[in-house]
């Protein structure tokens, strides 16, 4: 085994390269492996490292720690960022340019990525792992896209992604920012296989031993580290509640209507649960968030990327997301003073307005991507 890490002193990126595949850590463990900017650059240049060295075959995306793959981006750092921001300055905005390129990148790499998502995967996680050749997911897997909840909506090719699930499902995930287990993002196409956490402990001892196969594609070669050979069946917990999820979310008409159902429906649970999402979440961002999930459907994934950087960008600068961090991360008061603060006061201008990109198609900053789409 040769081990040469990306940087020296604890690097927040850790890069080892096993029998031909390279190992990479997202190690920021105390903070579950959150994406800061820096982390971003690094998983850049090992990406680039690994698609122009020919001796290696595949990569491998995993967290470091016991308790998360990936729980998102620094929102802390995005928020001070952001509240720094001057009319000509959005340092901010280089993150999310950088974010998405490598995420992109990831979905059209080459060689066979394999991630790793064993416990809390959210947000910028998602990102990472949804552009790999074989997504692996445990039994202590949380997933979830909970950007409504901060004033933000599913990003990092989400709105691409999550069109794997059906509509009524993903509407309902997309919304409430609801957490998944592992078994139900293999049940609805956001993993390849979900394993026991435990087969993953010995992964690297497994891939030391492998033998490559001429005959054999690389993938298929990880296959035999990754999967275990006895096959077993799990249970999905969101299939209890997957009448209630299609009456609610699987017709047309938006938020408005869905809340309105939730309302009429008898108190159970999951009614309560639901209906407390959608009424204390940013009630703008639920409303573009329908609608740029309804819109990824029909679009490239370049074009989500570029759809949702526009969307960044409009509500970072003159929308909700620097309330929802103040109140549920920095203040930690849980009393978000959205604008405007319900449903009903969410007026067509403001929607179009979030909604519409802020740059032209050939000044967008992801104007090139998109060419082996």
């Amino acid at each position: 085994m040769s081990t040469q890490n990306v940087v020296q002193d604890e690097p927040e990126i850790g890069f080892e390269i096993v029998n031909r595949v390279a190992v990479v850590t997202l190690n920021r463990p105390r903070a579950l492996n959150a994406l800061s900017h820096d982390m971003i650059r690094l998983l850049t240049e090992a990406f680039e490292r690994c698609q122009s060295d020919d001796a290696i075959a595949a990569v491998v995306l995993r967290g470091a720690g016991e308790k998360a793959f990936c729980a998102g981006g620094d929102i802390r750092a995005l928020y001070d960022s952001a509240r720094n921001d001057t009319a000509r300055e959005t340092p901010w905005l280089r993150f999310f340019v950088d974010e998405y390129r490598l995420d992109y990148a990831i979905h059209h790499f080459p060689k066979p990525v394999v991630a790793l998502m064993d416990g809390i995967v959210m947000g910028g996680g998602m990102g990472l792992a949804q552009g790999a050749a074989l997504r692996v997911v445990t039994e202590r897997t949380k997933m979830a896209m909970p950007e409504t909840r901060i004033g933000m909506l599913p990003d990092v090719g989400a709105t691409h992604f999550m069109r794997r699930m059906p509509l009524d499902v993903e509407l309902y995930a997309g919304l409430t920012g609801a957490m998944l287990s592992g078994a139900d993002a293999l049940a609805y196409g956001l993993a390849d296989v979900c394993v026991p956490s435990a087969w993953l402990h010995g992964f690297a001892a497994r891939l030391d031993a492998l033998r490559w196969d001429a005959s054999e594609s690389a993938l298929d070669g990880l296959r035999r580290v990754f999967v275990p050979p006895a096959n077993v069946e799990r249970d999905a917990p969101l299939e209890a509640h997957r009448a209630q999820i299609r009456r609610y979310f699987g017709a047309a008409g938006g938020v408005e209507r869905i809340v309105e159902g939730l309302r009429q429906a008898s108190a159970s649970e999951w009614i309560d649960a639901t209906l407390g999402a959608l009424t204390s979440h940013s009630p703008t961002m639920l409303e573009v968030t329908y609608h740029a999930l309804l819109r990824g459907r029909q679009m490239t994934l370049a074009d989500c990327f570029r759809m949702e950087l526009g969307i960044v960008y409009r509500t970072i600068r003159d929308g909700d997301f620097c309330e929802g961090v103040r109140a549920l991360i920095v203040d930690r008061d849980q009393r978000p003073r959205w604008a405007p603060a319900t449903l009903a006061e969410v007026r067509a201008e403001r929607l179009q307005h979030v909604l519409a990109s802020p740059w032209r198609r050939d000044t967008h900053p992801l104007a090139d991507l998109g060419a082996i789409d």
